[in-house]
């Protein structure tokens, strides 16, 4: 099965939906997910809804894109929409949204102390997972505070696309794990007995521990467990809740791609793990696909034209400057001979005849060396023709390959585009081809 004949990913239907409330777009690294979550907060925004973009480790052109300096952990309204809509935008801030947790749900007195620990401040500036967790965090409140009807979530860059829904699980358990409980239990009981069961029960764990992570990253753990203990619970809670949130009928899933071995084999493992978690998966986004306006000329028959234009250039080589000798056997006694009497015969016995061609103009030294130089242009643009198309069929082939293990997912095809996105009217033109997909890409760059 070819991209042709897969089903076409709708995307205004989708934004324009009421009933659609959250669009994530995920994907490998440097596929084009922040851009496109931006291209469709603004076309959204621009048929009407009210629009927040959560963009994670943006670049800082496309913030100011959208005409934003920066972007923070607070959502800034986006000026230059066009229509009744809005767009705000934000960048996570994931040490934050950690501290707002904090203070969130601990007193006073209790957030300062955990605030103010090494080992939670290692933890919420970078600990694996963190930076998922937060992003899944920041996406349960946005959507508990109502605000928006319709929130885009640009998933945070890495390794493997698979650590957005893995990560968060991962960090919750470890949170809500044994070791955590553990350490927690000297803090739950209290007073002597707890003192007593610390000092003999656990002397030779913590020793242990101690000779492992050193006795103050120990003390700053076990400081960091009794403040937490009333808040361990609600990690995994509300990782659970939100990742139910993702699950609902009014989120949809977009896979983001490039047309690239690796990027389409990470998109299929993606496309695989949503349907195994029953996640609503609306489709594949297909970025900066490579056309041509003149397909019809294969890369074989270029090559073939290019090469038949340096032959006819070594060959066609104009008129030179003086003097075609022309040696002619002829009789020392025949009289049509035709020489001179000055001119003496040659050693053979023959009689060799000079004539005198004209030595070209300058103009025609310039028409010739115009011509050779058309024709090594035309060869070039020819053999770089011959190189698009051979991107082209690689491209095809690794979209048909896709397709024929994924046929059920809906795809749309985004030509790509002759520079860097950097403004509002760049994002609207990727709006446009996200909903006119491959109509566009014969005249792609």
């Amino acid at each position: 099965m070819t991209l042709d004949s897969s089903a076409r990913l709708e995307v205004d239907p989708l934004i324009e939906d009421p009933a659609t409330r959250i669009i994530v777009c995920c994907g490998a690294g440097g596929v084009g997910k922040t851009t496109t979550a931006a291209a469709l907060g603004v076309r959204a925004a621009e048929r009407g809804r009210k629009v927040v973009v959560l963009t994670i480790d943006p670049a800082r052109r496309l913030a100011q894109s959208m005409g934003i300096d920066s972007l923070d952990n607070t959502p800034r309204r986006v000026e230059g929409i066009e229509g009744d809509g809005q767009l705000h935008a934000m960048m996570l801030d994931m040490k934050r949204t950690f501290d707002e947790i904090v203070e969130a749900h601990a007193d006073g007195e209790r957030a300062r102390a955990i605030l103010g620990n090494p080992f939670y401040q290692s933890l919420s500036a970078g600990f694996a997972g963190t930076q998922e967790y937060m992003a899944m965090e920041k996406l349960g409140q946005l959507r508990a505070r109502d605000e928006w009807d319709l929130i885009v979530v640009d998933t945070p860059p890495s390794r493997s696309a698979l650590d957005f829904l893995d990560a968060p699980k991962r960090l919750g358990s470890f949170l809500d794990g044994k070791f955590i409980k553990l350490l927690m239990t000297p803090a739950k009981m209290g007073g002597r007995a707890g003192m007593k069961f610390l000092n003999v029960g656990m002397s030779m764990m913590t020793g242990t521990l101690g000779k492992l992570l050193g006795g103050q990253l120990l003390r700053d753990v076990q400081t960091f467990v009794a403040a937490m203990d009333t808040m361990f619970g609600g990690f995994r809670t509300r990782a659970d809740a939100t990742y139910r949130l993702l699950q609902a009928p009014g989120t949809a899933f977009l896979v983001v791609a490039a047309p690239e071995r690796d990027a389409l084999r990470e998109a299929a493992y993606f496309v695989e793990r949503l349907a195994a978690e029953d996640m609503p998966l609306a489709g594949l986004v297909l970025n900066r696909v490579h056309g041509s306006a003149a397909a019809r000329l294969s890369a074989e028959r270029a090559l073939a034209a290019a090469e038949n234009l340096d032959e006819a250039g070594i060959v066609d080589q104009g008129p030179g400057k003086t003097g075609v000798r022309d040696t002619a056997a002829v009789s020392p006694e025949s009289p049509s001979a035709g020489r001179s009497p000055e001119a003496p015969p040659a050693a053979d016995g023959t009689s060799e005849v000079v004539a005198e061609v004209p030595e070209a103009s300058a103009e025609q030294q310039s028409a010739t060396a115009a011509g050779q130089t058309t024709q090594q242009m035309t060869a070039g643009l020819l053999r770089l023709h011959a190189e698009r198309m051979q991107v082209l069929a690689r491209e095809q082939r690794t979209r048909d390959r896709f397709t024929a293990l994924h046929p059920e997912v809906a795809v749309v095809e985004v030509p790509a585009l002759p520079g860097d996105v950097h403004d509002l009217t760049g994002l609207r033109t990727i709006g446009d081809r996200l909903a006119t997909g491959g109509s566009a890409r014969a005249g792609a760059a």
